[in-house]
């Protein structure tokens, strides 16, 4: 009986991790269509970003009412529990991921014809790749218990903030440089916060990686990259 429970319990998990990974699949879907509606000002892929974003949602309540039913039923303990609240946690972070590519598809629905420079989707570019591999890594990481590639995760972040700082100053110089540029480049830069941001929730998902296999928060600073005038603007705070 004992084993039969620990075989159904490890399905449990098992069944978690699967979703877990599914849901990293649509979310790194949505930031990549997101981005390519900004670049190609295609309104109606902006579109399809914003509604997909349900399929996000519905699988983050799949996994809330899994861990629930599984908690109810094993009544774990330790690592066990541990595991599950990882999972509800690092659920919640892919959520955002989605919301946050959602975010940049309304931008796209509000900017005119006006085009960036080059240097300016290149950097988002970057960017973005950056945060998806991060994001793949991280999960990767999740589902083989893999914490030292996790802290990889969690160090690297500084890369992505270092890039969204240098494009940050090369939009401001678009905009003092012609005010015709105003608007659309704080539409840029809330799509590079964005980013940003996404960038944070890898990291927070590598930071409970370590939290279910150690018991303990990570106890190091967050490493950040912060703009040489200070931190960001509480304009750019909102996405």
């Amino acid at each position: 009986m004992i084993g039969h429970n620990v075989r159904a319990f490890d399905q449990d998990l098992s069944d978690l991790s699967g979703k877990i990974g599914e849901m990293s699949r649509l979310a790194e879907k949505q930031v990549t269509a997101a981005i390519e509606a900004l670049e190609k000002r295609d309104a109606a892929l902006a579109r399809l970003v914003i509604a997909e974003d349900s399929q996000v949602d519905a699988l983050q309540r799949d996994i809330e009412e899994k861990a629930v039913a599984t908690i109810a039923r094993r009544q774990p303990v330790a690592v066990d529990l541990r595991e599950i609240v990882g999972a509800l946690r690092i659920a919640n972070d892919l959520e955002r991921v989605g919301d946050l590519a959602k975010n940049v598809a309304k931008r796209v629905l509000l900017l005119s014809n006006a085009f960036p420079p080059n240097s300016v989707m290149i950097q988002l570019h970057r960017m973005v790749e950056l945060v998806l591999g991060q994001l793949t890594t991280v999960v990767h990481s999740y589902q083989r218990h893999d914490v030292a590639s996790a802290l990889e995760v969690w160090r690297r972040d500084e890369e992505i903030d270092a890039l969204h700082n240098s494009l940050f100053r090369e939009l401001l110089t678009y905009m003092m440089e012609n005010s015709h540029n105003i608007t659309f480049c704080t539409h840029v830069l809330f799509c590079s916060k964005n980013v940003e941001r996404m960038g944070d929730h890898a990291t927070n998902i590598a930071e409970t990686i370590y939290y279910i296999e150690h018991g303990q928060p990570l106890q190091e600073e967050r490493p950040k990259a912060d703009l040489a005038s200070g931190a960001t603007p509480p304009a750019l705070q909102a996405g």
